[in-house]
């Protein structure tokens, strides 16, 4: 039975980066699982970082890097989730070129956030309150 309006059967994955430059990512997260299978995050950062970012936000993954590679990750979660697309949600020229390299579609952030209705952050709203250290050290 197909439905209107697309398929769910999709595993989305956000490079961390992407995730940073969007002024809700807990929200743009929680709305990508109406229409996704699994969401994810993937970054060559330590894991901490990533855990710590999502942690904050209140991001629930169905995956992440953990401490291997990008292409390693796209390529591990690609053969533990079947579905029928695996989208990459990136911010430059080298995440297009690995998503091609690892078989997996290309969105960029910015067409994604149009087509989602997610806004974009304001480059001059800062990531921490004023004053404090940013601390992306501790879990």
């Amino acid at each position: 039975m197909s439905q209107s309006g697309g398929s769910t059967d999709m595993t989305l994955a956000f490079e961390l980066s992407a995730l940073k430059e969007l002024a809700k990512p807990g929200t743009a997260f929680a709305g990508a699982r109406q229409w996704t299978e699994y969401v994810g995050v993937v970054s060559d950062e330590p894991t901490y970082v990533v855990t710590n970012f999502t942690r904050k936000r209140r991001i629930r993954q169905d995956f992440f890097s953990g401490p291997k590679s990008r292409k390693d990750s796209l390529e591990s979660v690609k053969g533990q989730f079947d579905t029928e697309r695996h989208v990459f949600v990136g911010t430059s020229d080298e995440d297009r070129a690995l998503a091609e390299e690892v078989g997996w579609e290309y969105l960029s952030l910015e067409d994604a956030a149009e087509n989602a209705d997610w806004e974009l952050a304001e480059d001059d709203e800062p990531d921490a309150l004023p004053g404090e250290p940013d601390r992306d050290d501790w879990p």
